[in-house]
């Protein structure tokens, strides 16, 4: 099928105006509705907007691809819009979006479209073409340019297979894939051949896309690669890789960074992958690793589907708290009130779920589905037992590393009982196993130790909890959502459920800090900041002020020695202040709006204010004025 076949002027708009993201796919939406491309406007806007909470797929260069795969979809189809001025579309260049290509897919049946939508996703990575289309002054010659690229294409192609060899080899191999295998797959593959090209290097690219894999690595191919590059959003297969150099990373890098993924795979230090078939096994390209990367790797797999359950449930329980009557009865706060009673149980019904699932997910990355209900209850026993949310990180690794025990001592059953392992021996005793770990050896000493940690912050004098509201607050700024982030984080989000409420306040300051100072500082001091980044750095106010940290990370990434120290140092000096202030928070996310239910708001909003502004006299002390 051909990409022509896919659009026509219906699907085609020239010089829209909108003003954000949301208004985006929502035209979107209407636009495929009105050409008779899907039945139900909303649940391919839903569908939409579900694809761009797993990564955002606006590609570079003013290019954004949004795509879904949906049963609203009637045929497939391709809409095309030429924004008049372009829009913050979430691009990691930072640049505006203003060439919006929609894909819409059926959600089953015969994938013969899906050749022509991975074609598309390619000739979008040719510069000319799409210069040429941001050019065009109407549908008729923009639909002009895409039948004559097409038509280019497969006129390229064809010299290339007749002039092929099957004895070829390849000095690099390399697979690609992304949640949905529509767009980003194709366009990271494109990325990787143009990059090998430029640099000399001899490539193939598996394409792991929605209607298969197109262009299967043999083994041939891999054997004599002199390395491996696996840019991937999801599962591929991997032990087939074992012993080969390798560089695994998001398939948005094999799209933005191709060059510098190709000459890393060309060095000889790179790093050699190991397979092990019952531990990596289920995990995307992108994640896997050995050793501590992939214990962090679990666990955050494992605080990533916890996440959702603390932030909804805790600020569900902080409305209950501003919503009741204290003087009710004092000892029932929370629940005195119909209304607040009604939040108090909602919130508390999510929240009770934290435990349970972060030891579940943890254990679900380290040995795949079967683990999961191990991890379910060993984190339900850990909770039970007083060990709390250090009990439940444990009892996830405990309860995956006992599957991959379980997996490796029943390998040698006869074939005809192959069929009871997953629906009989794997779940019972694994959660029997885990279980009697978790009551007999793992409850015991660690509710004692947490109850000896508690016990020592309450005793902390005055000086003491400031000092950890600058630890936790300067973790906060350090990397912005990586590791040490989401370390404190954690930390501030288990101690809500042990009701120490003022290191919640101090971690949530510390992420606020970073987006405001340098939004500060791009306002008071202009000659240190482009024009470019005064632009995009206002909308850090609002960044930080939601606590959205990762608002930092563009402007971090590209003055990191100067941004970074100015951050910590200014989210450390608020963090002191919040615990001085004895300031502390019930929900564990929310910035400003969740100021009704922060106690001493008003020593919290001068901490801020204080950390922000040292924030911004730091760096702008740092960064040198620039010429425009």
């Amino acid at each position: 099928m051909k990409i022509t076949e896919l659009i026509s002027p219906e699907s085609v708009r020239i010089g829209v105006q909108v003003k954000n993201k949301k208004e985006m796919l929502s035209y979107l939406s209407e636009l495929m509705f009105n050409a008779k491309i899907v039945t139900d406007r909303n649940k391919f806007e839903e569908a939409l907007n579900k694809r761009e909470e797993q990564s955002t797929t606006a590609v570079g260069d003013g290019i954004a691809v949004p795509h879904a795969k949906n049963g609203s979809v009637a045929k497939a189809g391709i809409g095309a819009v030429l924004l008049k001025n372009g829009i913050d579309y979430g691009a990691e260049d930072g640049d505006k979006s203003r060439l919006f290509f929609v894909i819409a897919a059926p959600d089953g049946g015969e994938n013969i479209h899906l050749d022509a939508l991975g074609r598309l996703s390619t000739m979008l990575m040719n510069e000319e073409f799409t210069k040429a289309l941001m050019a065009a002054k109407n549908k008729d010659e923009f639909l002009k340019i895409i039948k004559s690229a097409e038509k280019d294409e497969e006129t390229a192609k064809n010299t290339a297979a007749e002039n092929s060899e099957s004895t070829d080899r390849y000095d690099i191999v390399a697979v690609t894939a992304c949640p949905t295998g529509i767009a980003h797959t194709f366009m990271a593959a494109e990325g990787l051949e143009n990059a090998a090209k430029k640099l000399g290097v001899k490539i193939k690219v598996e394409k792991n896309g929605a209607s298969g894999v197109k262009d299967r690595l043999t083994k041939e191919d891999i054997e004599y690669a002199s390395s491996v590059i696996v840019a991937a959003d999801r599962k591929v297969e991997m032990a087939r890789f074992d012993g080969k150099p390798m560089i695994m990373t998001k398939v948005s890098d094999g799209i933005n960074n191709a060059e510098k993924l190709i000459e890393k795979a060309m060095d000889k230090n790179t790093e050699i992958y190991r397979h092990n078939d019952s531990v990596s096994e289920g995990l995307s390209g992108a994640t896997q690793g050995k050793g501590l990367h992939s214990v962090y790797t679990d666990l955050m797999n494992g605080v990533s589907y916890m996440l959702p359950f603390v932030i909804g449930g805790g600020i569900l329980i902080a409305i209950a708290f501003l919503l009741d009557d204290y003087s009710i009865d004092p000892a029932n706060f929370g629940m005195n009130t119909p209304l607040a009673a009604f939040f108090k149980t909602v919130g508390g019904a999510a929240f009770g779920f934290m435990l349970p699932v972060l030891a579940g997910y943890i254990a679900m990355s380290i040995a795949d589905r079967p683990a999961l209900a191990a991890g379910f209850a060993g984190g339900y026993l850990a909770e039970q037992g007083g060990s709390g949310f250090l009990g439940a990180l444990l009892a996830g690794f405990i309860a995956g590393y006992v599957l991959v025990g379980l997996k490796k001592a029943l390998d040698k059953l006869p074939e005809s009982l192959a069929g009871i392992k997953s629906v009989l021996l794997y779940p019972l005793l694994s959660i029997l196993i885990t279980a009697a770990v978790i009551q007999f050896i793992l409850n015991p000493p660690v509710s004692a130790l947490n109850a000896m940690l508690y016990r020592l912050l309450d005793n902390m004098g005055n000086s003491s909890r400031v000092l950890l509201g600058i630890v936790l607050a300067g973790m906060m700024a350090v990397d912005m959502g990586g590791p040490i982030n989401k370390a404190a984080y954690v930390f501030g989000t288990a101690s809500i459920a042990e009701n120490r409420f003022d290191i919640m306040a101090a971690v949530m300051i510390g992420g606020m800090v970073p987006p405001i100072a340098i939004a500060l500082c791009s306002t008071f001091f202009k000659s240190r900041f482009s024009s470019r980044e005064r632009k995009s750095a206002a909308v850090n106010y609002v960044m930080g002020l939601s606590f959205i940290t990762e608002g930092a990370i563009p402007f971090a990434a590209a003055d990191p020695l100067r941004v970074i120290p100015s951050c910590a140092v200014g989210a450390a000096v608020a963090g002191g202040l919040s615990m001085f202030f004895n300031c502390t928070l019930r929900a564990p996310h929310g910035g400003i709006f969740v100021i009704p239910v922060i106690g001493n708001w008003i020593g919290f909003l001068i901490s801020l204010a204080i950390g922000s502004v040292v924030g911004m006299l730091m760096l702008a002390l740092l960064k040198k004025p620039m010429e425009e």
